[in-house]
């Protein structure tokens, strides 16, 4: 089987992360010990390591070019990376907001108080900016707790409660 480099770097990632449910990475690192670009491993982490896949990357500006990917489990994915892709330039709407909340209440993400709470940060009287800046702030706050509970494992507890 040929392999190229991107195949060498995502079993690397793969790997590396084993069982665990994230990964810290520093892109000029792996870039140098596979002696490629770092937008070689920007472009293996964009396409390899996908919501749809079951990986969230999250990269920290100013951090030295740190990212962690983190490993999804179960059917929140979807939700994740609805909320994750929403593009930033269109935003997300009050009422799609609302709608993302409840689900993420509704599949047992957040809890009541949770919810109302983020409901609350969300609205358009909550948000002091220029009308067409609200949605592109909403989708930034939706896409930071998302992160925040995929960092915080709420993934997980939703599956093992099923279970």
């Amino acid at each position: 089987m040929n392999y190229n480099i991107s195949d060498i770097i995502e079993e690397f990632l793969l790997a590396s992360l084993g069982d665990e449910d994230s990964l810290d990475i520093r892109r000029n690192d792996l870039a140098n010990y596979f002696s490629c670009s770092p937008s070689q491993i920007n472009y293996v982490l964009a396409t390899r390591f996908t919501p749809q896949k079951g990986y969230v990357i999250e990269s920290r500006r100013g951090g030295g070019g740190f990212v962690t990917v983190v490993r999804l489990h179960g059917d929140a994915g979807d939700l994740v990376e609805e909320i994750l892709s929403a593009p930033s330039s269109e935003g997300v709407s009050a009422a799609k907001a609302n709608e993302y909340i409840d689900r993420l209440a509704r599949d047992g993400l957040l809890t009541d108080r949770e919810s109302a709470l983020l409901k609350a940060a969300v609205q358009d009287k909550a948000l002091v900016a220029p009308v067409m800046a609200k949605n592109g702030l909403r989708a930034g706050i939706l896409k930071s707790v998302v992160s925040e509970l995929v960092k915080q494992g709420a993934l997980d507890k939703k599956d093992n409660k099923e279970e």
